[in-house]
């Protein structure tokens, strides 16, 4: 059965991008992020978008402690989301979908990788915390295979998004230098 992304939250608007690609380089002046950005395009206001950016980081942060992964890949899958709602919306994207689609991807380039399975089970108990019976209902084959699915094919649109640029340069190691300069 083919899976259809938009009913699963998950929208590939081609080339119909309003913050344009400028040869590759992920660095945005704040009024292009809060006046231009896909979501503001869909109506959703900079209020609405603050948070629901907030609200994925949060995620991210849980998943990733959960998952035991260093920081470091957390903060990884947290860029990931914010360039992926750099070019799509959140009106036609599930933020936690990506958000979890971007740690498994995370995982892979910080070289910390965690299965796909483990993944997909930790990221919907977080999502459905408030449901009791979630946990059982994802060990069904039939749900998670759905899950699974949905995962592999936001990676693609992931991916496709970010025109496959996963090069993420953390201000960590040169932070860390200058603090040990102030030190001596």
């Amino acid at each position: 059965m083919a899976a259809d992304p938009s009913h699963h939250g998950l929208h590939d608007t081609g080339s119909q991008e309003t913050i344009e690609e400028g040869g590759g380089s992920w660095y945005f002046s704040r009024r292009e992020i809060e006046e231009n950005s896909p979501s503001r395009q869909d109506g959703i206001d900079l209020k609405k978008e603050t948070y629901l950016r907030k609200s994925y980081c949060t995620f991210l942060q849980d998943l990733g402690m959960r998952l035991k992964v260093p920081q470091v890949t957390i903060a990884t899958a947290i860029i990931f989301c914010h360039r992926f709602f750099l070019r799509q919306s959140h009106a036609r994207n599930d933020r936690r979908n990506i958000a979890t689609v971007c740690m498994f991807l995370a995982g892979k380039v910080e070289e910390t990788p965690r299965p796909l399975k483990d993944v997909i089970l930790v990221s919907y108990e977080i999502i459905h915390k408030k449901d009791p019976a979630a946990i059982q209902r994802i060990k069904q084959r039939e749900v998670y295979e759905q899950q699974k699915e949905l995962i592999l094919m936001g990676e693609r649109v992931v991916l496709a998004t970010l025109g496959f640029d996963l090069n993420v340069h953390h201000p960590y190691k040169p932070l860390v230098e200058a603090i040990k300069k102030f030190k001596r």
